[in-house]
């Protein structure tokens, strides 16, 4: 399959081939193939219905696939969960946050991987090393420079929602040693907003961490990503570099107004 733009190299961090996933008589994955490069930026756009939803979910462990193949720093990997994908330093923030409202950011920013107090009190006991995890917390959120948060007990539900996304997008990298996946994370939110998220999600580029960056907002996309795969037909149509094509071109590839050079529908 054709990639323009793709110059590749080196090796793909993460790397699809030959995905397929059916739900009964619908394919929604198609012999999809996927590749993010280290350290780079790379949208995934596509039409709804497209599939791209689903390759998400297989690269996070939330489905398994029928058929294909994931590699990760080149080796085979199987994701059985969500779990599976963040052992492996593959962070996911969903469009829904998965936040707790009325518990606090320290608590949303560890929830499901809380730090013990050495020794018996933890082991035994199970007693929460809280101030473990409000430095932690508090140095997270300080690199990504999102301390207009004043108190980092204050229950999450008080924050604006850039801030949310915020949190989450540090809870993300905090954690996703190898890849962080961000779903929609401008979605709802105003421009101001909007532009602290795009600012994060360049400052976690920086800290020398890939981004998947799944998003309808194509002037979001144009502007972050060093790469666009586009999804079309439960595939991978082509990957483009924003500054070949036009946002216009963008479009009409994901919605099959027309085809890139040297890609037949077939293909």
């Amino acid at each position: 399959m054709d990639q323009k733009g793709f110059g590749m190299t080196q090796e793909p961090l993460l790397k699809a081939r030959g995905l397929v996933k059916r739900y009964g008589k619908v394919t929604a994955l198609d012999h999809c193939d996927f590749d993010l490069m280290p350290g780079e930026i790379l949208a995934v756009i596509g039409d709804n219905g497209a599939g791209k939803s689903s390759l998400i979910k297989a690269l996070s462990g939330a489905v398994q696939p029928d058929e294909g193949e994931i590699t990760l720093d080149g080796k085979p990997v199987s994701f059985g969960s969500p779990l599976d994908a963040r052992a492996h330093g593959i962070e996911c923030v969903y469009q829904t946050l998965a936040m707790s409202p009325a518990l606090s950011i320290a608590d949303n920013m560890f929830m499901g991987r809380e730090l013990r107090k050495p020794g018996i009190m933890g082991s035994l006991l199970r007693k929460l090393d809280r101030p473990a995890m409000e430095k932690f917390a508090r140095e997270k959120l300080n690199e990504l420079g999102l301390m207009t948060i004043q108190n980092i007990n204050q229950p999450v539900e008080t924050l604006s929602g850039g801030q949310r996304q915020g949190v989450a997008v540090a809870r993300a990298a905090a954690f996703g040693s190898k890849v962080v996946i961000l779903d929609e994370p401008t979605a709802a939110l105003g421009v101001k907003e909007s532009r602290r998220v795009l600012e994060l999600i360049r400052d976690v580029r920086a800290r020398g961490i890939p981004i998947i960056l799944i998003s309808h907002n194509m002037p979001h996309v144009f502007e972050v990503a060093d790469r666009i795969h586009i999804h079309r037909l439960g595939r991978r149509l082509c990957v483009i570099k924003p500054g070949d094509y036009s946002m216009s071109d963008a479009v009409a590839f994901m919605t099959g107004a027309k085809l890139p050079e040297g890609v037949s529908e077939a293909a």
